[in-house]
């Protein structure tokens, strides 16, 4: 293999955007012995995919997805256009490019499990992006975890909140529209985040009971000002058993005033607890039961370089990390599973699959009014 990787990138939105930087810089950052180019990138017109390269830095553009996939240059493809992903993936896929492919992967478990199956069968490499377990501050507590710091966990709580849709009056999109983004809202949107979190810090869940809930019921269409139905939910609360025997809950929602980026977890152990908010990504808090008891209370750690990745992008600590390195890592680790450094990539289509089904068992469980299994 070239030690030149050339990307494509469908999409010049939010993720676009951060896709192009990461790959700009992953390269200087990591050290890396391949060499990632910007080749091209793709929107819905010439014009437009004209002004994203020359603002975003590829040497190529196209206002056409399907020639993007196709192009025999490219080596990877990262999707970044809003759902549905489905086909984008797949011909991605049909003409032998490794995928990342933003979250949710698709809007069913079968989509979902399809493209999954066609990346295996195609030998390529293929990972969803979750992208907040990337952040130095989360890899330290998944090592907390797993190092035994906290003794044995009997508790997680997770949060996912941010406000985008709290004012009624916006215009309904395609994330409120079944036929684009499921039955599940922003237990689909952000629910998978928040799913993805505690798969990463406690490994699978068995089953879960959960209620849904609508809280703006109409909002205007843009074009016309005519109050339309809103088709899926605006916040979800779970109660979730793990396969590990830890107990705990997730709640999401896209309506909660005040919360820009409220993604937030707690784990509780027998020897100590510990808390992230990813609006400080770059702190930890923690308890240990073992401190003295005069100074007993919950300490805050600032992430340096002492932890995973952050001492790469700064060889100073107490400077932070932000949302963009945390994609540069994801990119990071994609590379390296493209060039065998990395096999046991996470997260893979795979890990998107479980996903899904977690958010199946809970659309179940809203149904029946009861526990429903992750199947």
């Amino acid at each position: 293999m070239s030690d030149t990787l050339r990307f494509g990138v469908i999409g010049a939105g939010f993720m676009g955007k951060a896709h192009a930087l990461a790959i700009h810089s992953v390269g200087a950052v990591f050290g890396l012995d391949a060499r990632p180019v910007a080749d091209m990138i793709a929107t819905s017109s010439d014009a437009s995919a004209a002004r994203a390269a020359k603002r975003l830095g590829f040497a190529r553009h196209t206002g056409d997805w399907r020639k993007l996939v196709s192009d025999p240059d490219l080596d990877v493809v990262t999707v970044c256009a809003p759902l549905p992903h489905r086909e984008m993936v797949l011909e991605a896929i049909a003409h032998g490019k490794h995928v990342l492919c933003e979250k949710p992967l698709a809007t069913t478990t079968d989509e979902a499990m399809e493209m999954q199956a066609a990346a295996e069968a195609a030998g390529v490499v293929a990972m969803v992006g979750f992208n907040y377990p990337k952040t130095p501050a989360s890899q330290f507590a998944r090592a907390l975890i797993a190092d035994g710091t906290l003794g044995e966990i009997v508790s997680f709580r997770g949060v996912h909140v941010e406000d985008f849709l709290a004012d009624p009056d916006l215009p309904i999109d395609w994330r409120m529209k079944r036929d684009q983004a499921g039955e599940a809202g922003a237990l689909g949107d952000l629910g998978s985040h928040c799913i993805g979190m505690s798969h990463w810090l406690l490994g699978p869940a068995l089953e879960v009971m959960a209620e849904t809930r609508i809280i703006h019921r109409e909002r205007p269409e843009a074009e016309t000002g005519r109050r339309v139905a809103v088709e899926n939910d605006d916040q979800a609360e779970l109660l979730v058993r793990f396969a590990n025997g830890v107990t705990g809950s997730l709640y999401v929602s896209r309506v909660a005033t005040g919360h820009k980026m409220g993604l937030s977890y707690e784990v509780v152990g027998t020897e100590g607890t510990l808390v992230f908010d990813q609006e400080r990504l770059s702190e930890l808090q923690l308890y240990l039961r073992s401190d003295d008891a005069r100074l007993s209370g919950f300490r805050r750690v600032p992430i340096g370089p002492s932890h995973p990745d952050y001492g790469d992008f700064c060889p100073a600590p107490g400077h932070g990390t932000g949302y963009n390195d945390t994609v540069t890592v994801e990119i990071r680790d994609l590379i390296a599973a493209i060039t065998g450094g990395k096999p046991d990539l996470w997260p893979n289509f795979a890990d998107a699959v479980y996903v899904h089904r977690v958010i199946d068992a809970a659309l179940t469980s809203v149904k029946t009014g009861r526990w429903a299994a992750v199947d």
